[in-house]
């Protein structure tokens, strides 16, 4: 075979490969596939320098992963927002309507799967990303190259982000199912199970067997020409990709309405999992006027299917502790099966929640699922009582540390900082980014910290030595010595950030830097009554503080000499326009909301995050929501960014 017709051979063969796995449609046997990738196989043995990398051969997982490393997606993935009902999609089109009248609108199938993002540079596919918080992913190209479903070429050769949803088909799912079973391995609760664990295999060879498939739903970074959505995903599909099984272009809410209900009704007999339609606005230059919000694109909704509801039995009722120290209640049911997966517990919140809806043990009850949502109780069958129901008690101890609780009516607390279960996740909150800033103390660390018995308490922090480090695994002196440093540096920390890192019920940041501003560091020997003379502080808030120190002074006091924090300055603000003002910051600024925050804070005002009466001033961008609405009800002073900054200058 020469090279001219190896070239020719894999063409064919991905052309085959193409017309099976994309267009479901085969224009070859079996048999001249397999011959035909032998072929190919057999020149590729004996000249390894040459083999292709679009070849179907290069499919076939061969590698194991130690890990996989984080990846910056090119441009951002957003997630959507989600309306259950007519009224919240109607609520939705209304606010698209402020931006213009002559929408039209982009319906296609919401998939049950996970997440990926493909960039192709020059034609050749060169990153596949997981969608992780949007902003970065792992980086799993390797798996991403085992799904036939993804071209590893296309025509188009400039840069492009092609974003789309990795699933498995039913039947799939229910092989693999079958064959763990035989295996006697754990099986897969649902194909969006399934189909996230394949993705994500370190042996890309276990990835290339699960038959994955991609479905293209977007495209983020590139430069493409096109006005409307229909056509542009129209071309993404001309490059090789798969087509959803169904999409449609509505003109208002009858078309959508009745486009979803045929979707809903068609449901089950789709090859892959659906939990809901996705509604965009078709127009391009649209979509890009409209924007985003802090968590969302404003031109696109998740328009979700019915729950599905279970009828099941209560078998018990058991107490979590949070980090905080919150008790909350988990109802123990009989398992249930609900769209593939065993539910066993169900979320009750809080005990004022239970006496609301007389939840018993051993009641008979509907229980819901949707989506990744725990499994709610919403309502208690009580036509099915036989006297053998249990009335649910509120808790007086707490069922880890057995210390007195705090009874707050809606929420019960254990308040004692050394209780087990809420010492990992206090560490972790003391160590965090909006606390005490420890650079590298996160989550995992700070669990193999516990586990290695190094960490029993947030002061066993200040007590690590690079030693302790050096003999766990996956320390090196680098690594060990750098979070060595940040430990140190945390030290002298502002008054507000070490008040924020205890952890204290109701109290964030601005409650945070109210006592300190007040109090300093003496917020401790406070009486209930003058912390309700703060402004912000409320009655609930003084008694989470008054019980939270009775608990805990030894423990903030040992901080306090470990720490030695900074106590505010009182240095003199000149009058300007916002000293002493209660200011609401909402919308996407030109700036870092927390840069001009504190910008507005050096100049003697307060930032708030909810607008009230006690509101002096609202600054707002182009894109204010809610709080804008309420500023306008109360007769709130309401300031553009740009006249602010305008103010700022002069």
């Amino acid at each position: 075979m020469t090279y001219q017709e190896y070239e020719q051979a894999v063409s064919k063969l991905n052309k085959y490969a193409y017309y099976y796995y994309v267009k479901d449609d085969p224009i070859t046997t079996d048999e001249v596939y397999d011959e035909l990738y032998r072929f190919i196989e057999e020149f590729e043995s004996k000249n390894p320098q040459s083999v292709l990398p679009n070849s179907p051969t290069q499919r076939v997982g061969d590698t194991i992963s130690s890990g996989f490393e984080k990846a910056l997606h090119k441009s951002r993935m957003w997630s959507l927002e989600d309306v259950f009902s007519k009224d919240e999609l109607q609520k939705w089109m209304d606010r698209v309507y402020k931006f213009a009248s002559d929408i039209t609108f982009y319906c296609e199938p919401k998939y049950d799967g996970a997440s990926l993002n493909l960039f192709y540079e020059n034609g050749k596919l060169s990153q596949a990303i997981t969608r992780g918080d949007g902003l970065q992913g792992e980086d799993i190209t390797q798996n991403a190259k085992t799904i036939k479903t993804i071209p590893l070429s296309i025509s188009h050769k400039k840069p492009i982000e092609i974003r789309g949803e990795v699933v498995i088909f039913k039947d799939e799912f229910e092989k693999i199912n079958l064959q763990r079973e035989k295996n006697s391995e754990s099986l897969f609760a649902n194909p969006r199970n399934a189909a996230a664990g394949s993705l994500r295999q370190l042996d890309s060879s276990i990835t290339a067997k699960r038959n994955l498939v991609f479905l293209p739903y977007g495209v983020g970074t590139g430069e493409l020409d096109f006005d409307s959505l229909y056509e542009l995903m129209t071309f993404i599909y001309t490059l090789g990709f798969k087509e959803p099984p169904y999409r449609e272009i509505c003109r208002n809410a009858t078309e959508i309405e009745t486009v979803y209900e045929t979707m809903k009704a068609q449901r089950d007999g789709y090859d892959m999992m659906l939990d809901g339609m996705v509604v965009k606005v078709d127009s391009i230059k649209q979509q890009n006027a409209m924007g985003y919000t802090v968590k969302y694109p404003r031109w696109a909704v998740a328009y979700k299917f019915p729950a599905v509801e279970k009828i099941t039995r209560i078998k018990d009722i058991l107490l979590q502790v949070g980090r905080s120290g919150v008790i909350t209640p988990v109802a123990v049911v009989e398992p249930t099966e609900i769209e593939g997966v065993v539910v066993e517990r169900a979320t009750l919140h809080n005990f004022d929640e239970i006496k609301r809806k007389d939840i018993r043990i051993n009641d008979k009850v509907i229980i819901l699922r949707s989506g990744d949502v725990i499994p709610k109780i919403i309502k208690v069958l009580a036509a099915y009582r036989d006297g053998t129901q249990q009335i649910v008690q509120r808790p007086t101890i707490c069922p880890v540390c057995s210390s007195e609780l705090l009874d707050e009516g809606a929420l019960i607390k254990c308040q004692n900082l050394t209780c087990k279960a809420r010492v990992v996740n206090s560490i972790i909150y003391f160590a965090s980014k909006q606390c005490l800033d420890i650079e590298g103390m996160g989550e995992k660390i700070v669990q193999t910290l516990f586990d290695a018995g190094l960490l029993k308490s947030v002061e066993d922090i200040y007590v690590l030595s690079l030693e302790d480090l050096l003999k766990l695994e996956g320390f090196k002196e680098k690594k060990a010595q750098n979070l060595i440093d940040a430990i140190q540096k945390s030290k002298h920390c502002e008054c507000w950030r070490f008040v924020k890192s205890l952890g204290i019920e109701h109290i964030g940041e601005v409650a945070s830097k109210s006592l300190c501003n007040t109090f300093g560091l003496g917020f401790t020997k406070a009486s209930k009554e003058q912390l309700i003379e703060i402004d912000g502080i409320g009655k609930e808030m003084a008694e989470s503080i008054k019980e939270f120190v009775k608990i805990n002074k030894e423990h903030i006091l040992k901080l306090q000499n470990i720490l030695s924090p900074t106590q505010p300055k009182q240095n003199k603000i000149k009058d300007n326009p916002f000293k002493d003002k209660t200011i609401v910051l909402t919308g996407s600024m030109t700036k870092p909301r927390d840069q001009i925050k504190l910008m507005l804070e050096q100049l003697g005002a307060k930032i708030t995050n909810s607008v009230s009466k006690k509101t002096d001033m609202l600054i707002y961008a182009d894109d204010a929501g809610s709080k804008y609405d309420k500023a306008v009800a109360l007769g709130v002073t309401i300031l553009k960014e740009r006249e602010m900054w305008e103010m700022l200058d002069e």
